[in-house]
């Protein structure tokens, strides 16, 4: 395991924990964990445990929204065929379903996911030739399109108008599209700037039904995709995102699509989904059909309306996502096995990697799966239809994105966010790029930035926690990046009833005693541990990091810890 930083949170200032206190009638720690989530008023605090549709903003604030939804009623109006297209990932397949649902009723219209093998990521063209095949005169980019220069001049030429509707960074020069819609732009006024494709996606259609009188209801019920697409691309759940995914998620346990229902046939979830859920259950399954086959299957399997058709798509999709997994754990080890065996990483500030025979569609789960045993920026690629192509993913608070746009000259493409991003470059520049690389993470990396950190909220006695303590901290959710799920911490503890899970022993289970609180004792679990179980055992006392959850088992509910870290005293 590697060993991780403990960075507490700031208390706040006393008066005004106890002023928050008088005001809601909360305990310190409650009001504390408001606080450090910027809630320091009884108004703030309505906001965040009660949100309401009346505090989106207005779409129109977005720049390029007028143009957007003028072209979009043009096309509806003279019956001109509309292709909705987007990328192959759970943002992109999730953006073309929202889109292409609410529009299918109103007129002509189509969509279209490149094949990731043959096409790549974002706007292709082979997906302008199919438009121009099939007489389309408007395509809607969803999470993809900011950086297609070259492709939506090629758009033009044939007589086709481009609404782009993304959220990356926007580079040096915009394409020519008909309207652009990312809040990301330098000259956008729009006030939320942390929206996903499919939030984009979601507020040309706002804009669509405030200018026309539509009902606003029909496109609220879609949130559900909204949803899951907050949760897979990892974006805030602050402002605007944290109301779509509260409905969103209220519409996945109450009331959702007829796919996602026919999804959730095979999860084997018989209790409230929460957006943990929804990163770790529905979104793999969704991505894996761009990965193992074509992302167009998730896409139809979000669009079906028969409960049959979407029930075949499930078990289709769930086959995809085991083969994703397999092939995963076979990638990981390959790429740990490189790690080993080259000198060159042992002190280097990067992990660049590269084999041509590994599958494209697991290299950014593999990134990922890298940094948690080399904390380092991290790029995996592998070669696709003549190409290097990969994923990056990074360490925390440094910009890949900004290393990678250093490293331009030697790639063909790139685009992305602070944390991950994907490129391509030829084949004969791989060495050159991982020195360049390694290069520029090193002049712009501090050691600091090299150890995992683990947010702490608050320090607490294990009796604080208690059902009416759970009930509150539920009201928090959902989580995600900008309000995690509480971390606590307590400290002098012993382990009893220790024991190891799973096939390998490699997970613990065991009951956290606190010698303090001699009463009180709850089921702590420890995923990816068991080499600490020889101690734990022995009676070692030592501090513990956790959240707080709740345990659903044979038809009742317990208060769990799940362990995110341990450190002997």
């Amino acid at each position: 395991m590697l060993e991780t930083e403990w960075k507490y949170a700031d208390l706040p200032d006393p008066a005004q924990v106890c002023d928050l206190c008088h005001q809601l009638g909360i305990k310190e720690d409650v009001a504390q964990l408001l606080i450090n989530r910027g809630i320091g008023s009884f108004d703030e605090a309505k906001t965040f445990f009660r949100p309401s549709f009346e505090d989106l903003h207005d779409p129109f604030l977005m720049k390029g929204m007028d143009k957007a939804v003028s072209r979009l009623e043009e096309a509806l109006g003279n019956g001109e065929k509309i292709l909705v297209f987007g990328d192959y990932d759970v943002d992109g397949t999730t953006s073309v379903a929202l889109v292409y649902s609410f529009l299918k009723d109103l007129g002509q219209v189509d969509f279209y996911i490149p094949d990731r093998y043959k096409e790549g990521y974002g706007v292709s063209f082979a997906g302008i030739d199919f438009a121009k095949a099939n007489g389309i005169t408007l395509i809607i980019a969803l999470d993809c399109g900011i950086r297609a220069v070259d492709k939506v001049a090629y758009a033009n030429e044939r007589g086709i108008d481009f609404i782009i509707c993304d959220h990356h960074i926007p580079g040096a020069v915009l394409p020519a599209a008909y309207a652009i819609l990312d809040p990301k732009q330098p000259d956008c006024n729009y006030p939320y700037k942390e929206l996903c494709g499919c939030g984009v996606g979601f507020k040309l259609l706002q804009g669509y039904c405030e200018k026309n009188d539509a009902d606003f209801e029909r496109l609220t019920a879609k949130l559900d995709l909204v949803a899951i697409a907050i949760a897979a691309d990892i974006v805030p759940i602050t402002g605007e995102n944290r109301i779509l995914a509260t409905f969103g998620v209220q519409q996945i346990n109450e009331n959702p699509s007829t796919g996602i229902r026919a999804m959730l046939e095979y999860t084997k979830i018989n209790r409230e989904l929460t957006i943990t859920d929804v990163v770790f259950v529905i979104a793999p399954r969704i991505n894996a059909a761009g990965r193992i086959a074509s992302g167009k299957r998730a896409v139809e399997l979000l669009i079906s309306d028969d409960m049959k058709e979407a029930l075949d798509f499930s078990a289709e999709i769930s086959k995809y996502n085991t083969d994703r997994r397999e092939l995963d754990k076979s990638v990981t080890e390959s790429a740990l096995e490189i790690l080993q065996a080259d000198d060159f990483y042992t002190n280097s500030r990067s992990t660049v990697v590269f084999n041509p025979g590994w599958h494209k569609g697991v290299v950014g789960i593999v990134a990922s799966r890298l940094i948690e045993q080399h904390y380092k920026p991290t790029i995996v690629l592998t070669e696709s239809e003549g190409k290097a192509t990969g994923s990056a993913r990074s360490v925390h608070d440094f910009d890949v994105h900004e290393a990678l746009t250093e490293c331009e000259d030697l790639l063909e493409q790139f685009g992305g966010h602070k944390y991950a991003a994907g490129m391509s470059l030829s084949l004969e520049n791989v060495i050159a790029f991982r020195q360049k690389f390694e290069e520029v993470v090193a002049a712009r990396i501090e050691e600091h930035q090299l150890t995992p950190k683990l947010n702490i909220d608050l320090e607490i006695d294990l009796d604080r926690i208690t059902p009416k303590f759970m009930s509150l901290l539920k009201q928090f959710a959902p989580f995600g990046p900008g309000n995690m799920n509480p971390v606590f911490v307590s400290r002098n503890l012993i382990a009893e009833d220790c024991r190891t899970m799973g096939a390998d022993d490699s997970h613990l289970r065991f009951k956290p005693k606190q010698q303090e609180v001699p009463h009180m004792m709850v089921q702590a679990v420890a995923f990816k541990m068991g080499k600490l179980y020889s101690e734990l055992a022995k009676g070692k006392p030592f501090d513990l990091a956790y959240t707080i959850e709740e345990n659903h088992w044979n038809g009742k509910v317990y208060l769990q810890l799940n362990v995110k870290d341990l450190k002997f005293v």
